[in-house]
């Protein structure tokens, strides 16, 4: 809209222009979806190449078990616990931040951490053994 509407031939002229735009519009999605590849196309688009190695570090078809499973996971669990009475934008807007919270979430993390609390009890043990020998 270039020019602002004065009177009402204005008007019937823009009405006309936006009809004409709403109809280009229209034909251009209804192209981009009249095949099932071009709707598989649109949909894999959805989820953009890293720019550094060439794959895809952000889609949940290039993630381990351990990633997809947190994205569904965390949400869930956290509305359903800490979020349970609250209201609707706020459960949206937990399940977006722990979206993106899950991508640092990966198998990897998971076993550096089960490791970590692994090795605490280890040397709970081994202190025990060698301090208490015969309690155990």
């Amino acid at each position: 809209m270039d020019e602002p509407i004065k009177n009402s031939w204005d008007l019937r002229q823009e009405i006309i222009r936006l009809k004409g735009v709403e109809k280009v519009q229209g034909e251009a999605i209804a192209e981009r979806f009249n095949s099932p590849a071009a709707i598989f196309s649109t949909l894999f688009s959805l989820f953009p190449k890293s720019p550094n190695t060439g794959e895809n570090k952000s889609s949940i078809f290039n993630q381990d078990f351990v990633s997809i499973l947190s994205r569904f996971l965390i949400p869930i669990t956290l509305n359903k616990t800490i979020f349970k009475h609250s209201g609707f934008l706020i459960k949206a807007l937990v399940g977006l931040v722990s979206q993106k919270a899950s991508g640092y979430v990966n198998e990897e993390s998971v076993v550096g951490i089960f490791d970590k609390v692994k090795a605490l009890f280890t040397k709970k043990r081994t202190y025990a053994k060698e301090h208490y020998p015969y309690s155990l």
